[in-house]
């Protein structure tokens, strides 16, 4: 079932090749050739790997206790949200998630429990690839990066730093430390498997539905939900373009599209369907799948 060690960089290298044969071109991707080989290539490793084993995962572990697995693992990812907040100046929200830290990991039994949301201290996401587009740098070309799915240069240097700063590095055992990462793949991709059916269902182009929507939330992350809005082929003959913000409904769409297709998503949401002023190409055809479906 699973490939040979000796296999693994044929494998890579071939799939690579294979992606150079597409012919699609997207100004934000001008890896496009080398991204659809690397996410072929975390698409197999996936499916016969670390998706079995998140099955598993999910068959031997009571709900209770992946609930309490999830919450242990996003309680740690507080440390670097806390971090960025405070790199991006958002005093109030670091308060806010540094609260959190301190109240899950006390009266929550060392985030067993999220008791900080019970109690009104909702969870955020930041990372250092959205505090460097905060201050301005550009998300760069898109990028899939092995084994992580999708990124670009910007995300892919703001990954780098955060894992710098991962509390799981500080565990000095190095098997223990090994056994959290696996814990925490397997957590985080278990809760994936029912959201990927989106993929599984439509009759669209995978990689480019994964993309669009990765860029899409990443973006809407940057502005805090509120991004400037893109003028699309509609809007040229609207005499009164809808002003409506991109704020209800970007932060919902897309992850469960993008989530389930990368081996270890950055972010987890859950995905809701947009509303018809805001729907770029890719949601519209999500849209109609969705529909079709049921």
């Amino acid at each position: 079932m699973f490939m040979s060690a000796n296999r693994l960089p044929l494998l890579l290298a071939s799939l690579l090749l294979g992606g150079c044969a597409s012919t699609h071109h997207n100004p934000k991707d001008p890896f496009e050739p080398f991204n659809r080989g690397v996410y072929q290539f975390n698409e197999t490793v996936d499916k016969a790997i670390i998706k079995p084993a998140a099955k598993g995962y999910n068959a031997v572990m009571p709900v209770p206790g992946k609930i309490m697995v999830s919450n242990f693992f996003s309680n740690l990812d507080d440390f670097i949200v806390t971090i960025n907040d405070l790199l991006q100046l958002k005093i109030v929200n670091a308060v806010s998630d540094g609260g959190r830290i301190f109240v899950n990991s006390t009266i929550g039994l060392g985030g067993l429990v999220d008791v900080a949301s019970m109690g009104g201290l909702e969870k955020r996401h930041e990372d250092f690839g959205q505090t460097l587009g905060y201050w301005g740098v550009g998300s760069g070309p898109y990028l899939v990066i092995p084994l992580f799915g999708p990124s670009s240069v910007r995300d892919g240097v703001g990954l780098y730093a955060d894992t710098r700063s991962d509390v799981l590095r500080r565990v000095s055992h190095v098997d223990t430390r090994n056994q959290l990462y696996a814990t925490r793949l397997l957590s985080k991709r278990a809760d994936l498997l029912h959201k990927e059916k989106v993929l599984e269902e439509a009759m669209i182009d995978r990689y480019s539905f994964v993309r669009d929507g990765y860029l899409q939330r990443r973006k809407s992350l940057i502005y805090d939900g509120n991004p400037p809005r893109e003028k699309f082929d509609d809007d040229e003959n609207d005499s009164a373009p809808d002003k409506t913000s991109v704020n209800d409904h970007e932060e919902g769409m897309q992850p469960a599209a993008t989530e389930a297709a990368a081996v270890v998503a950055p972010d987890a949401a859950v995905g809701t369907e947009p509303s018809a002023p805001q729907q770029t190409g890719v949601y519209r055809i999500w849209l109609s799948q969705r529909k079709g479906i049921r």
